[in-house]
Parts: C-alpha cells; structure tokens; sequence
C-alpha cells in the first residue's frame, strides 16, 4: 500500500502576466499574484493548489496566502492523509489561520484532494460526484468605455462563446454601465448577459439600471451580487423589480451565508467561488443550495487553468450548476502549467482528466 504520509509542503510565489488589467467595480489587476502550494507525499506523489487571492475582491494578498500556508508546514508534515481524515486537515487549516485568508485554505484543500486522488488514480470530478463531466463557460467584458466593451464583444464570439458576463457598477454610474450593456448588446443580441456588480452597485443605481436596461429591451439572464454583501432586503426588492435571476456571490462565503440568503428568500442563484473558504466548504454550501431548490454558479479570482480546472472538476462533478464563470485563464498572458480542462468555444470538458486534477508546472 502507497504511503499516505505528508512528507513536504511547499509554498511559492504564482505571478502571471495578464495581457490587460482585469477591472470590476472595486479596482483592477494588473497580474494575477498568486501562490503556488505543492504538496508531496511519503511515495513521491505531488498535489498542487493554487491560491488566487483579488484584493479589490475581498482585500486578500498574496502575501496573506504566502504566510498562511507557510504557516501549515510545522504540523502539518509528517500528519497521515486519507479519504477519510482529509476534512480534518482542512478544518485544523482553517482553525490555525486559514479562516481569514480563504485563498490559502483553498490552495491547501486543493493540493491535498490532488495528491489523494493521484495516489487513489480517481479524477477530481469523479470524486465530486461523477454528475458530468462538461459545462458552458462564459467570457467576460470589464469595465471600461463603451467602445472598448464593443470590441471585446467581438473577440469573445470569434472565440466560439456564447454567453458573455458583464462587469458593472463602480463610480461612473449607471449611465455608463448602460451605455456598455447597450453596445455589447448590439454586436450580441442573442448572448445571453450576466451583469455582474461585485457588490458595487448602490439600491438607487440598481433601479436606475433595471429601467434603463428594460426600456432598451435588454432582459438580463442573470443579476450577480449587484448591492452590498448582505443586503438582503435590498436583493428582495431588485429580484421583485427587474423580474430576473439574481445571484449572490460576495453575500456568500459559507455553507452559514447560503442558509440565511435561503431564509431571506434573497437569491435565487448562488455563485460558489473555491477561492472563498476553500473546497470543503464550497461542498457544503451547494449542498444548501440544492436543497432549497436554488441554482447554482461556479465562478473564481485571476486563475490560471489550474483552479480553473479544479472548479470545472467540482461544478462538473456536483452537477446541478446552470451559470459558468470559468474563463480567467483566456486572460492570462503565460501559462505555467501542463494539462488542464479543455476548450471548445465556450464548452469545457475535464472527461479526458485521468487522475487528480491533471494539472502539472512546466518543467
């Protein structure tokens, strides 16, 4: 029997290059810093996570995720690792730190899932469930002028994708975001939009674009998290407004978060992002989620296609996601890795996945 024995946990500094500034509502990114764990067992297996922290996110660093998986190697080396005890690995991360940093908790639930189903010759998304193994991603325009939303429009149906997400909100307004939603909508009149706020929408923004929005005959497959983290009362109101899907996103970071926006009757989509609280927790959060009878989205930060993959293995697997948000790796201008989900036009599929994740660095 291979050993399951921790023998090395090794953390490194990820930074990726983007092509452009990735925007949303809080601040922009000019390059994905993000940090790379490796995990190796007694036998020689290796697991790898990814932590992606997005300050204009959720104010997280890479410095933040370097220190808290630094943090793990005095306990955690020389600890047995098994499909029985991983969940505690990961609640005793969480314990000593990883609470507050929900990148690295994730990082360390990835490259321990990885290792475990290597050894195991299992592929993650068989070990989430075996629901599935593809899922439409869509591609997503930042924020920016009207023209330059025109012709990232473009760039995305030459690509073969379909359905095209949409930041919003921020300081120019409404106005703005109406100009933008209006010139992406005339290229695409078929694609189906996800308007994405980042929690930066205001309760009177939010009505001034539902109008705006509905007198240009633009009906929106889905609001994301357009008000304030925790504005339920506000999420009641937009969804009796607009009449259209809203998701929470920023209101949801726990499988807690999801049972109070299932009692406020405050979303009817729930985007679950691994980045968040790590994979545990994102298990049970979807299993809220379907027990209410909520839809589910799986997005990210500024991934590489390794998280990338590890969501498309965990919504693929679980089954039951009606939204994908898998598309930041399109945004990077390197890659440091082999293998990976593969892509046509916006279809993602992880089925030629042998084993783990399938996500390896470059030699």
């Amino acid at each position: 029997m291979a050993s399951t024995s921790i023998r090395v946990l090794h953390v490194a500094i990820l930074d990726i290059p983007l092509f452009e500034p990735f925007g949303i509502s809080g601040g922009a990114q000019a390059m994905a810093n993000n940090v790379l764990a490796t995990l190796e067992l007694a036998d020689g297996t290796r697991g790898y996570g990814e932590a992606a922290p997005l300050p204009p996110y959720n104010g997280e660093t890479q410095r933040d995720a370097l220190t808290t998986l630094e943090a793990a190697r005095p306990w955690l080396v020389g600890r047995e690792l098994s499909l029985e005890n991983w969940r505690a690995l990961a609640a005793e991360f969480r314990a000593r730190g990883g609470a507050v940093c929900g990148s690295a908790q994730c990082a360390f639930e990835m490259a321990l899932l990885d290792a475990l189903t290597k050894q195991n010759r299992e592929p993650l998304w068989k070990f989430f469930g075996a629901a599935g193994t593809k899922l439409e991603t869509d591609m997503t325009v930042t924020t920016g002028s009207a023209a330059e939303a025109a012709d990232a429009t473009r760039a995305i149906l030459k690509r073969g994708i379909r359905m095209i997400k949409v930041k919003v909100g921020g300081k120019l307004g409404p106005a703005h975001d109406l100009e933008r939603v209006a010139a992406i909508h005339a290229v695409a009149p078929d694609s189906p939009l996800i308007l994405d706020g980042n929690a930066g929408v205001s309760r009177a923004a939010a009505s001034e674009l539902v109008r705006g929005l509905k007198a240009r005959g633009i009906a929106p497959a889905l609001l994301e998290q357009w008000l304030a983290k925790g504005d339920h009362e506000g999420a009641r109101a937009l969804i009796a407004e607009s009449g259209w899907l809203v998701a929470a996103d920023e209101t949801v970071t726990s499988a807690a978060d999801a049972r109070r926006v299932v009692a406020e009757k405050s979303a009817q989509v729930i985007n679950i992002k691994l980045m968040k609280a790590g994979l545990a927790e994102a298990l049970d959060i979807a299993a809220v989620a379907k027990q209410a009878g909520l839809s589910l989205m799986i997005g990210g930060n500024v991934e590489s296609i390794l998280a990338m993959t590890v969501s498309a293995c965990f919504a693929a697997g679980q089954g039951g996601f009606s939204f994908a948000d898998l598309d930041t790796p399109f945004f990077l201008a390197s890659n440091p890795f082999d293998g990976g989900y593969a892509i046509d036009g916006g279809m993602i599929s992880v089925a030629h996945i042998g084993a783990g994740h399938g996500v390896v660095p470059k030699p």
